[in-house]
């Protein structure tokens, strides 16, 4: 049986990305099930909850685009202690007496919206010589991480106590939530450290869509594996499809390109029906595979 789409998993704390991956093959190597290829677009720490796209069969020449793709997570800030790796796992490298309240949050965010300059976290999987970060700090040395541009699409204050905060963000691709918390405390005149990390959005995946790997066995045993898997279609929400027919289809599945096609340039999904094609760019008429997909 030959499997193409995306499952999308909730991914439950202290589970990494990889393992949630071989969770998934394992539950449906139970009905016998092999998928060819099975990978997830953009990786979550154990810490973290969440939205976590699983790509099966041809949907995982689509990954790369869900690495590229904005993301949204719900994060709370405990104020006045920061850790090495600024989230309730490291230990307590300072502390602050500060404790901003919700008026004083909800007036600094202005400041963290939109294009802003941050510094990855040490304990992160960026290469620094060759080497993960968190590899090195790890062994005790001191890391410091180029400044990167990133965007803050949104950020919200969400609900508030005398010790921590509980914000929603969209950001774009290559952005620490950790990072964003630590930059947040200190602008407030504080330290704090993440101590929930949830993500909501990934691309066009959410939460609604979303499955826990309790509900994703039931279902995969109960004969009903096609409630939990999108269509590969479901990753390419914001492309426009492409309408061809057959013999159009062959020859973009052999690599040739198509010419006179009216449409307006830009990248688009060409199907034959339901079936999805290649992705393909469109330039002044002329139609060039971007990628294509072996579905039958």
């Amino acid at each position: 049986m030959s499997l193409h789409g995306w499952i999308v998993l909730d991914k439950p704390l202290g589970l990494s990305s990889a393992q949630g991956v071989a969770a998934v093959k394992r539950i449906l190597r139970g009905i016998g099930i092999r998928p060819n290829s099975i990978g997830h677009g953009g990786t979550l720490d154990p810490l973290a909850t969440g939205v976590l796209p699983i790509a099966i069969g041809e949907a995982t020449k689509l990954a790369g685009r869900m690495l590229d793709a904005r993301k949204g997570y719900d994060f709370t800030v405990a104020w006045g202690a920061a850790t090495a790796t600024e989230d309730a796992e490291g230990e307590v490298i300072a502390t602050s007496d500060v404790r901003p309240g919700p008026a004083a949050v909800t007036a600094i965010l202005p400041r963290f919206t939109g294009p802003i300059e941050q510094v990855p976290p040490a304990y992160s999987a960026l290469k620094v010589d060759g080497q993960r970060a968190y590899a090195r700090a790890r062994a005790g040395e001191t890391v410091v991480l180029a400044t990167r541009a990133v965007t803050i699409h949104s950020l919200t204050l969400l609900a508030a106590d005398a010790d921590s905060a509980t914000l929603s963000t969209l950001v774009s691709k290559g952005t620490y939530v950790r990072s964003l918390a630590r930059d947040l405390a200190l602008a407030l005149g504080t330290v704090g450290h993440v101590t929930m990390l949830r993500r909501t959005r990934a691309g066009p995946f959410t939460l609604a869509e979303a499955i826990s790997l309790d509900n994703l066995t039931a279902l995969v045993q109960g004969g009903e594996l096609e409630q939990a898997l999108l269509p590969l279609m479901a990753g390419l929400d914001d492309i426009p499809a492409l309408a061809i027919d057959p013999d159009e289809a062959a020859a973009l599945r052999q690599g040739r390109r198509l010419f006179g096609r009216p449409a307006a340039s830009g990248t688009y999904l060409a199907a034959l029906g339901a079936v999805p094609v290649a992705l393909v760019e469109l330039l002044d008429g002329e139609v060039k595979v971007l990628r294509g997909f072996n579905i039958d």
